[in-house]
């Protein structure tokens, strides 16, 4: 089994913010995956739906400690190291590009930060999807990333959650180095 994970903050408030492009991304998978609705999971703190091959799961805590749910799900499921897909914002790639690595460190990404540190490994898989913007001379990233995306950004962020959603699919269906040739470039 393969447990992917949309990043982002619960609640109404943040559910179309810039941070919460991961928890888009895999409502979009789960939809195309024909898997059956969220439903909440109390021991992990997350919505989960899964088949016999994926779980898919939007952690209910704040972005900043998804660790511990994603460690939670790990030991429940015994999903082996390294069968895991992360995907989430990066404030680091222009607006609409995502890039597709594995085992490599947090670049500062508190998310992310908390995994490794939960799972004492950066062995897992992660869909990083480009929010950065085009002209906006970033003062406050914290404030940034909390944001809604304007009209002309959400026309890009629904190509590219189709995107996202497709290089996942393709990760479970041909494997990480073909999907990272078609996507990474």
């Amino acid at each position: 089994m393969i447990l992917i994970v949309g990043l982002g903050n619960p609640g109404e408030k943040y559910e179309k913010t810039r941070h919460n492009i991961g928890f888009r991304i895999v409502d979009r998978l789960r939809n195309d995956l024909n898997l059956v609705d969220f439903v909440f999971d109390k021991k992990s703190n997350s919505f989960l739906s899964k088949n016999n091959n994926a779980l898919i799961a939007k952690p209910n805590n704040y972005m900043n400690s998804s660790g511990s749910a994603i460690h939670s799900l790990i030991q429940y499921y015994k999903i082996k190291r390294g069968n895991q897909i992360i995907i989430h914002d990066d404030i680091d790639l222009p607006l609409g590009k995502i890039r597709i690595s594995k085992n490599q460190g947090s670049a500062g990404l508190k998310g992310v930060e908390s995994i490794i540190k939960e799972l004492k490994t950066k062995n897992f898989i992660r869909i990083r999807v480009g929010i950065q913007p085009k002209t906006e001379k970033l003062k406050k990233v914290e404030e940034f990333v909390l944001k809604k995306f304007n009209k002309e950004e959400e026309k890009t962020i629904g190509e590219v959650v189709e995107k996202a959603a497709i290089a996942a699919v393709m990760i479970l269906k041909e494997g990480l180095e073909k999907t990272m040739n078609k996507f990474n470039n």
